[in-house]
Order: structure tokens, then sequence, then C-alpha cells
């Protein structure tokens, strides 16, 4: 009986052994590799790392996973163009290495500028919109200074000119921006007022203030700044270069409320606003699902109207939360990507 036991357990180990790679990476971990993927890349400059990681993985929000990163540190590794990347198996888990060896978890010197490291993702798609667009609710709106006139009674003013505004600043900086408000976000399903797209049309300095008025230098305008205009201060945010790509701890239940920059239908590297934002537990980095909305249509027996089942569009990463919005990037797109189309947890 012992013999028979052990040469059942040695048989099995063996089988174990010839398992391919693939067959024991699904059986003892989540990452799903592509049936396609590369055994090794060269990185290129305009790469991120969910590019990189999206050429092996199924689910490219788990580049921490496949790169065994630790979230716990900041910036554990810089990657170069010209650096090659491997896929190789650890301990039977995928792994990439970087230049044939595992990325190490420690302090290291590379005489390379640190601008030059890729991103986790195409930072210049959405730096714009770290301080161009805002979201104000009702309060913030009627509470912010407002432009009251310029110099000569002129109806508009542009950079080079003074201008006048009214009201208390916000946080007392020399600095300040000129926002206009470019519309309001309703929810679509309540009719719930989520706030204010404001939209960055140029920015000033304080050159002086009496009582509730302030006198604004204009230094750069995109647009004439006219009466009514909201004076807001200037948001020097670091730009976040390291995202950690998660799927939402709660269910996200939402829509594409806009396409920022005056569009109605969005792409790849697009940015979007959305009904769900820290209310709803979403923060920068969380990756969702967009899910085209189905067409209605009458049933052709019937002759009542149904609405076709919402057809998976695309991939978004949330990387800026108001309340009750958030902005997010297009990261991938495999259809039209519109307003109103749903947005789900990416499993």
């Amino acid at each position: 009986m012992k013999r028979l036991v052990s040469s059942l357990l040695s048989g099995f180990a063996v089988c174990w052994m010839l398992l391919s790679p693939a067959q024991a990476e699904v059986r003892s971990d989540t990452l799903v590799l592509q049936e396609n993927h590369p055994k090794q890349h060269v990185v290129v400059k305009g790469d991120t790392l969910w590019d990189i990681s999206g050429m092996f993985l199924q689910t490219p929000w788990k580049w921490p996973q496949l790169w065994g990163f630790n979230p716990q540190i900041d910036n554990p590794h810089l990657i170069y163009p010209g650096d090659v990347i491997t896929l190789k198996w650890v301990n039977g888990q995928p792994r990439l290495m970087l230049n044939d060896g595992i990325v190490k978890l420690r302090p290291r010197a590379k005489v390379s500028p640190l601008h030059d490291a890729i991103p986790a993702i195409p930072l210049k798609d959405i730096i714009s919109f770290l301080t161009d667009n805002i979201v104000m609710n009702s309060d913030e709106l009627q509470a912010a200074p407002y432009i009251v006139g310029s110099t000569n009674n002129r109806i508009v003013a542009g950079a080079g000119d003074r201008v006048y505004a009214r009201g208390e600043l916000v946080e007392d900086f020399h600095f300040q921006n000129i926002y206009r408000p470019a519309r309001e976000y309703v929810d679509p399903v309540t009719d719930e007022h989520l706030g204010f797209e404001m939209f960055k049309i140029g920015d000033a300095v304080v050159a002086s203030r009496q009582n509730d008025i302030m006198t604004l230098d204009l230094r750069k305008t995109r647009e004439e700044v006219s009466a009514l205009d909201r004076v807001y201060p200037s948001q020097e945010e670091a730009v976040q270069s390291i995202f950690y790509p998660a799927e939402p701890v709660v269910e996200v239940d939402g829509q594409i409320l806009s396409v920022l920059r005056g569009v109605r239908q969005a792409g790849q590297y697009d940015v979007v606003a959305i009904n769900q934002g820290q209310r709803e537990g979403l923060e920068p980095g969380h990756v969702l699902s967009i899910l085209r909305a189905g067409e209605t249509l009458k049933d052709p027996m019937t002759k009542e109207l149904i609405t076709l089942p919402a057809e998976k569009s695309g991939l978004m990463m949330v990387f800026k939360a108001y309340e009750k919005v958030s902005y997010a990037l297009i990261l991938k797109a495999t259809d039209v990507i519109s307003i109103g189309d749903e947005i789900r947890n990416p499993s």
C-alpha cells in the first residue's frame, strides 16, 4: 500500500513538473497572460508601464503584481528607453525582469535624467487637466470672488491688463487663476446636482487689496476675461507620476457625464468626467470598465421597445476625484466611447 501511495505521489509530481508555465500560472495565480505575449520587450520612448504590462497581461491594471511591486515604496524602479524587459517565471509566478535581472526594491544609482524614466500612464494627456479643469459645488462657486470689471471700463480684458474682483480669497496666495463655469454636472439618473466644471481661462497676480475689492494683473490668458469670471487660488499640484492601478473595493455603477474639450465621443487617451467620486469611494488609480450603452429597438414580434445589453468598450483610470465627480483617462478603447456610457468594476 505504501508503495502504491508513493508511486501515485511521484506520478503527480512528474505531471505537475510537465505542466506548461501558462497552465501553472492559471492554477496558482490570478494573473492571466495574453495568449500572444512576447518573451521580451525593448523599452522605447513613449512606452508606459501600463502599455508594457498590457503586452503581457489580460488585466494590465495588475501590473504591480507582474513586477513584484510593493506600493509602500515610492518609485521602486525606474525604467528607461533601451532597457530590456523579459518575462520569466519565479517560484511559479510570472515576473517581468529588467535587463535580465529581477527588479530589486532597493535604492540604486543610474546615470539618467529622472524625467527620462517612463511613467505608469501617459502623463502628457492629463497634465493640463490637473489645473485647467476643476469642479466646484454650488456653495464654492457662490463664495468665490468674481470679476467686476477692468480699467477704462472695458468689458473684456487680456494678458497685460488690470482687472478688479470682489470677494474674499479662498486662499491668500499671490498667484490666482481665473476660471469660467463651463457646464453644470447633473446626475443622469437621480437629477442630483453634482457640481460645476470650471475651465481655466487665465492666471493673474494680486497687485493690491482694499476691503473686499482686489486688483489683479493678468499674466497669461487663453480667452478674454470678463465680468463674473471667478478667481481661485493657483493650485501648484505635484504631478503624480506613479499611480497604483487597482479595482475599487466597492461596487461601482455610474455613467460618463462629459468628454472634456467639448466633444461628445472619446477614444484612447481622452479625458472624461464621470458621476462617481470620493463619496462613492473612488480614488486616483482606480481602474474601471466602460460599457457602451445598449441600443433601444422594437421587438419585431411583440412590438415592444427593448434595450440591448451593454457591451464592454474600454478601460479608464481615475486620476482626479472630487466629492461627487471624477476625471478619468481612457487607457483602452475597443469601440467608440460616448456620453452616457456605463462604468463598472473591471472584473
